[in-house]
């Protein structure tokens, strides 16, 4: 199956209204159980949402984290306009070029859902939130598993595995019919070695579903998450050193 987008540069792509910037609910509603878990009850903290997209997973895991502000952060004025419509605070910025609009050690906790498989340079983005995360501040980084259950069993038949895409204009040799962006995919283990690199303290690996997966295989999807290193999703909970 064949899907077209617009063509462009990269910019232009995620300023198209038409490229997702929503994720599932599930991974979101774990996240944020990860992250309030995180920061605990009583003073109240700053967490960063940085690629907050629509604003859908902030205000998703709000319940959660009631008596904290969350701040969303974006590049795309087209995403930011929707997020408006749900968080209090949400700001124009980036992890590269001039970085982002925040002082140093200024945030307690980064939600950072679904976005480091989207950039050209994830390093200089894992020094950015490190710069603007207190000491012993939280990263919650979310991303799709390169090796999920499904993805290893799609690779020995020869098939474009799942999340990774081989242009921006069209799906090409693999399932799926959205074009999103990806460039770069991670195993458990190549994800906790890159965090670790960067200066922070893995402290959880886990797992979550994916909301694009066929309703018959849903059961399945979710028992994979009990082993992280099979699911779907890979949630990772880290400290910076």
């Amino acid at each position: 199956m064949t899907t077209t987008t617009s063509p462009g540069g990269l910019r232009d792509f995620y300023e198209d209204p038409a490229v997702p910037v929503a994720s599932g609910t599930p991974r979101s509603l774990r996240q944020a159980r990860m992250l309030a878990a995180a920061l605990g009850t009583g003073t109240a903290r700053t967490v960063v949402d940085i690629g907050c997209g629509d604003g859908t997973a902030a205000a998703t895991a709000a319940p959660l984290l009631s008596g904290h502000r969350i701040i969303g952060v974006d590049w795309s004025q087209d995403a930011l306009t929707r997020a408006r419509t749900r968080l209090p605070y949400a700001v124009r910025g980036e992890l590269t070029g001039g970085g982002l609009p925040l002082r140093s050690e200024s945030a307690d906790a980064v939600l950072f859902s679904e976005v480091v498989e989207h950039l050209v340079d994830p390093d200089a983005a894992l020094d950015e939130i490190r710069r603007v995360l207190r000491p012993g501040g939280h990263l919650m980084l979310s991303t799709p598993n390169l090796a999920a259950w499904y993805n290893r069993a799609l690779l020995l038949a020869g098939v474009q595995p799942v999340f990774s895409e081989v242009s921006l204009r069209a799906i090409h040799g693999r399932p799926g019919r959205e074009v999103v962006g990806h460039l770069r995919l991670y195993t458990a283990r190549a994800l906790r070695a890159f965090v670790a690199a960067a200066g922070f303290e893995v402290v959880r690996l886990a797992g979550a579903p994916f909301h694009g997966v066929p309703r018959a295989l849903r059961p399945l999807d979710r028992l994979a998450c009990a082993r992280p290193p099979l699911a779907s999703i890979l949630l990772l909970h880290a400290r910076r050193s």
